[in-house]
């Protein structure tokens, strides 16, 4: 089942020191533009399938995109697979730059 998370849920979580994985599925051209500013995964959503192999589905695992919208059906693709905790990140990109880090450039 997959569940949404906000990006404040996100940055509560990590300060407290759980172990998430973030997964950002949006083009390599949108990652340039605006990107949350810690580690995570890039695998565009067309190269899920072929790459899935690179993520851990033991791990908590963040799903974000640009609004949440390819989030949410890379997550529903990744818990179908047996993932066993998939979120996805709500509003995605854009509402982390809004609610969290307006640095992040808005597309």
């Amino acid at each position: 089942m997959v569940t949404g998370i906000t990006p404040e849920e996100v940055l509560e979580r990590r300060g407290r020191g759980e172990p998430i994985v973030l997964v950002d599925v949006r083009e390599p051209w949108e990652t340039a533009f605006a990107s949350v500013p810690c580690e995570h995964h890039r695998i565009p959503m067309g190269q899920i399938a072929d790459r899935v192999g690179e993520l851990d589905p033991n791990a908590v695992t963040v799903v974000i995109c640009h609004a949440g919208v390819r989030s949410l059906a890379v997550a529903h693709f990744l818990a179908r697979r047996g993932f066993a905790a998939v979120l996805n990140l709500t509003g995605g990109i854009d509402a982390w730059s809004i609610r969290v880090d307006p640095s992040i450039p808005r597309y």
